[in-house]
């Protein structure tokens, strides 16, 4: 078990190695997320939006974190800090969306994240192998997507502009995807690859949706 822990992957195109620095544009272009987290940090407090906004601020921090982690130590393990934290963020911010944004109650909210994500999976399930390849694998990020268009919507609908940011980021997460969908294909002409960019419009588009839940995150009821 131990082994396949530290077992090499190689899956982007400025790695050509299983070194400690062999994707230095990846790996140092997380300190974007490092940024967008604690520039949130400071705007959360600064507007006293509360606890659930800091923590989706930080978790921010801890996405660049465990992206750093797994660009320098790139193994079957360290890809676990790359990924959780970024759907544990996912989730959590849909709920940010449900409660804060959208006012529901506990109960509402969890029923309608439920019914969201079984329909968002069932999507990405759905999706055909050719169009995984072909995407390099970018198709998995189709329930956040989803989330940032469906919710975003939907404040907007209510009156909030958190939800034009929310679909601003959406809109940033295209040109995200298509950087990283692009990243193996540019090889050959452009050993760098384009992974790093995701990384910067990732970013990006994490700011903008700290910069809804900092400026219209309070809690308008008890509970909240």
């Amino acid at each position: 078990m131990w082994q396949t822990f530290l077992t090499p992957v190689d899956l982007y195109c400025e790695r050509t190695g299983p070194g400690l620095w062999a994707e230095p544009a990846n790996a140092l272009t997380n300190v974007a997320f490092i940024a967008a987290g604690l520039w949130g940090v400071w705007q959360v407090r600064r507007h006293k939006t509360g606890a659930f906004a800091e923590v989706l601020a930080w978790w921010v921090v801890a996405i660049g974190i465990g992206s750093t982690l797994f660009h320098t130590f790139a193994s079957k393990g360290t890809i676990w800090a790359d990924i959780l934290p970024i759907a544990g963020f996912t989730l959590a911010y849909t709920l940010f969306n449900l409660r804060r944004f959208l006012g529901m109650g506990w109960g509402k909210a969890i029923l309608v994240f439920v019914a969201f994500y079984a329909v968002a999976g069932l999507i990405t399930y759905a999706v055909p192998d050719w169009l995984r390849q072909a995407s390099n694998g970018t198709t998995a990020y189709l329930p956040p997507f989803l989330a940032l268009a469906f919710f975003g919507a939907w404040v907007a609908a209510n009156d909030n502009p958190a939800g034009w940011y929310n679909l601003a980021g959406s809109a940033i997460f295209v040109v995200s995807i298509f950087c990283r969908m692009i990243d193996p294909l540019v090889c050959a002409s452009f050993p760098l690859g384009t992974h790093f960019l995701w990384h910067v419009f990732n970013a990006l588009m994490l700011a903008v949706l700290l910069a809804a839940v900092a400026r219209f995150g309070k809690a308008k009821a008890a509970g909240q």
